[in-house]
């Protein structure tokens, strides 16, 4: 059983910046891979970045691209969302979720098993 947990969301101005964090419980959080996804009102929850277990490899949705890093400290049980230039469309809820092992894609909800409660992200223009 993993729980994730999220934080770090709020309301800025467009141009600003947040720190989102995802803490999880469980001692195998290291061996599976990390997705962020992002759901706005009416809209269905998208992809947004995702990393591996070690974190060498990362990846993003195009529409965040350049804006956004996520990174991981395996030994905090922590993966971060920083998230740069925010726009408007950038506002939603904000999940982490953990990967199936070993998933085809990064980028499909189906392919994550445990998901956080959210953070809500909202940007003013």
């Amino acid at each position: 059983q993993v729980q994730l947990v999220e934080s770090g969301g709020g309301l800025v101005q467009a141009g600003g910046s947040l720190r989102l964090s995802c803490a999880a419980s469980g001692r195998t959080f290291s061996t599976y891979i990390i997705g962020w996804f992002r759901q706005a009102p009416g809209k269905e929850r998208e992809f947004v970045a995702a990393i591996n277990w070690s974190g060498g490899s990362t990846y993003y949705a195009n529409t965040v691209k350049g804006r956004f890093t996520i990174s991981r400290d395996n030994a905090k049980n922590t993966v971060y969302l920083q998230v740069n230039d925010l726009k408007p469309e950038d506002t939603a809820v904000y999940y982490c979720a953990k990967g199936r092992p070993s998933p085809s894609r990064s980028d499909l909800p189906r392919e994550y098993d445990y998901w956080g409660q959210g953070t809500q992200v909202t940007v003013s223009s």
